[in-house]
């Protein structure tokens, strides 16, 4: 199966050179580029990628208000981010407009390939700079959500530490010593009474509420 990308970058020799580098990747390929958030959204109807490579800083529309808006009307399409800028101002944001994932600019070409292919699978993938950026920087308040957290039972919260860690289900089902299939029921119970929808919510929740250490 090959994986459908489109990218979204101001700048063009960056963009250009993404686009250049992926479609050298055997099961990737570009069916189209953009150079700010309101282009992408002109497009992205038509080329219906399966995986958008999202900047943040961009004229017209920013990559924020683009990822918003394009998983608000089209909620199957996967949105990685990939800024230069590590910041809570950035990383929160991007994350709770829906982005799947959140990379710097700095990563290994070979990185982000297979960071394409884990967001593409439903991962949760962040840099580890952003990750500790985020664990440092949110807040840790007593609210409700404390009472969901208490809810979780000793093997739900080791299976939410490995999602938060950006590990598929085959690698929690290794490291804890227990089938696929039952890494995917404990993964549901954890969705269900922590009330996220996805991967990327759960492992902000597990930062958040210092389940998950780094």
């Amino acid at each position: 199966m090959t994986i459908k990308v489109m990218v979204v970058d101001d700048h063009t020799v960056v963009r250009k050179g993404l686009i250049y580098f992926l479609e050298t990747v055997e099961g990737l390929t570009v069916v189209g580029e953009a150079e700010n958030g309101k282009e992408a959204m002109d497009k992205v109807k038509a080329l219906q990628p399966d995986v958008v490579l999202m900047d943040l800083l961009m004229p017209v529309m920013d990559g924020i208000e683009a990822t918003e808006k394009m998983l608000k009307q089209f909620p199957k399409i996967k949105v990685l981010v990939l800024s230069s800028f590590s910041e809570h101002d950035h990383v929160i944001p991007a994350l709770q407009a829906g982005a799947s994932g959140y990379q710097l600019k700095d990563i290994k070409p070979e990185q982000l390939a297979e960071t394409i292919r884990a967001v593409y699978r439903g991962e949760s993938k962040l840099h580890d700079k952003v990750t500790k950026y985020v664990l440092t920087r949110i807040s840790n308040e007593a609210s409700e959500e404390e009472k969901l957290v208490n809810s979780l039972t000793k093997r739900e919260k080791e299976v939410l530490i490995e999602i938060a860690k950006g590990k598929s289900n085959k690698e929690i089902a290794a490291d804890l010593e227990i089938t696929e299939k039952t890494v995917k029921t404990h993964i549901s119970n954890v969705f269900s009474k922590i009330e996220v929808h996805d991967r990327t919510q759960a492992a902000l929740f597990a930062i958040k509420f210092k389940i998950a250490h780094f």
